[in-house]
């Protein structure tokens, strides 16, 4: 994991529309990027809608909110309309913003080891620094541990 302190990556990816997400679009606002396993499952569904939920929060402390995962970006238009998401989703088919973001790696599932997304998420200020990196998500409150 990415520590406190350290220069975000840049990232360069497609959204859920084939728009072109940067790092450098966000430069001078606090951005919140998570990093999630799958569209519509039951644990990346429940961390989506508490974002959402309170996304006039983020939105009144002058954060952005950005979710990357490697499904597709229709998988992500389906997604983002059957649960009213108001923030994009980058399609990182290709493993490069998880990768760098160290957000790819080994997990452990049901006793067995494989290779996946780490649900994790980064709070970027507006100099492009991790200013908290979350790697223990708790998808039902989790804007509350990015908050506190």
């Amino acid at each position: 994991m990415l520590l406190k302190g350290q220069k975000a990556p840049y990232f360069e990816g497609i959204d859920e529309n084939g728009n072109v997400v940067k790092l450098s679009d966000f430069a001078g606002k606090k951005l919140v990027l998570y990093f999630y396993p799958k569209d519509s499952t039951p644990g990346c569904t429940a961390e989506a809608c508490d974002l959402r939920d309170n996304y006039n929060r983020f939105i009144a402390l002058g954060y952005n909110v950005l979710g990357v995962s490697r499904d597709s970006a229709a998988s992500h238009q389906k997604f983002i309309a059957k649960y009213e998401l108001p923030f994009h989703l980058i399609a990182d088919t290709d493993l490069t913003i998880l990768k760098a973001y160290e957000a790819w790696g080994e997990k452990k599932m049901y006793g067995k080891t494989t290779e996946g997304i780490l649900r994790t998420t980064y709070v970027i200020d507006e100099n492009g620094i991790i200013i908290d990196a979350i790697g223990k998500v708790d998808t039902k409150n989790h804007t509350n541990q990015i908050l506190e």
